[in-house]
């Protein structure tokens, strides 16, 4: 029976982190953050995974060895969030059933979430469904454009943002599900014209939009999902988060530290 298709980002380095680790491995309350990934996208409906491995591969296929129903692909050169998806195009050429496409650095996503994106896929297929939440401080952040009708129409990164542009708080945190063969088509127009000469996954809703096939954001996120980690001091406001939920858990209730 066809099967839904994660893909997970997982090629990166700590570099920020100040650790020679790949990132999805540095811990989190104890436990690499791709586990708490891992562990959403199961909860959220995702009947397949795969890992794109990168950096230091092969200690991430080690970490992970304890979890069979991993699939791993790896990227030899990082050139990109699109790039990472694009060495997975022979999984994706045989998907009927959507591909949800996410990073492996976000130990706060939520099942519940992940959830909420495949049953608006399933209610009504698109080119590319992208989960979406409000922050009150986006800086950083790619925001999200909509027009006067409220539907979305892009993505535009703070760099390249107006002033105006700039203040809107709804922000983009890579939760993406994509119809196969709209992401194929999308894949092989994307460019790499830009100051780090890489493909980014983020240019592939734009594709779709300008090809005329429905993209539509849903702000579906909660707000623990907008705390993502890329400083030592990230990675203490969501071990704190983590730990806030834990101390609140009522009494017999599952031990996790993840469920917001």
């Amino acid at each position: 029976m066809p099967q839904n298709l994660a893909i997970v980002l997982a090629a990166g380095k700590g570099t920020r982190m100040n650790s020679d680790l790949p990132k999805v491995l540095v811990e989190v309350c104890g436990r690499p953050m791709v586990e708490y990934v891992l562990e959403a996208l199961r909860r959220g409906g995702v009947e397949r995974l795969v890992v794109v491995v990168g950096h230091r591969a092969e200690l991430v296929r080690q970490r992970l060895a304890d979890q069979p129903d991993l699939e791993f692909v790896v990227q030899r050169e990082q050139l990109g969030t699109g790039h990472a998806v694009m060495v997975c195009r022979r999984l994706i050429e045989a998907q009927t059933q959507p591909v949800v496409v996410v990073v492996g650095d976000a130990p706060l996503m939520q099942p519940e979430s992940i959830a909420a994106l495949l049953a608006e896929y399933d209610r009504e297929p698109a080119g590319c469904i992208l989960g979406t939440v409000t922050k009150d401080d986006p800086t950083g952040l790619g925001r999200i454009l909509r027009n006067a009708e409220g539907e979305f129409i892009g993505i535009v990164e703070e760099k390249d943002a107006t002033d105006e542009q700039r203040r809107i708080r709804e922000v983009n945190m890579s939760y993406y599900v994509f119809d196969p063969t709209y992401l194929l088509h999308a894949l092989d127009n994307l460019r790499n014209d830009n100051a780090q000469r890489e493909y980014y996954l983020t240019d592939c809703p734009g594709v779709m939009i300008n090809q005329e096939v429905d993209v539509r954001a849903l702000n579906v996120l909660k707000p623990c999902e907008g705390l993502g980690v890329n400083t030592p001091e990230d990675l203490a406001a969501v071990e704190a988060v983590m730990r806030d939920r834990a101390s609140t858990r009522p009494s017999g209730a599952k031990e996790t530290v993840r469920t917001l």
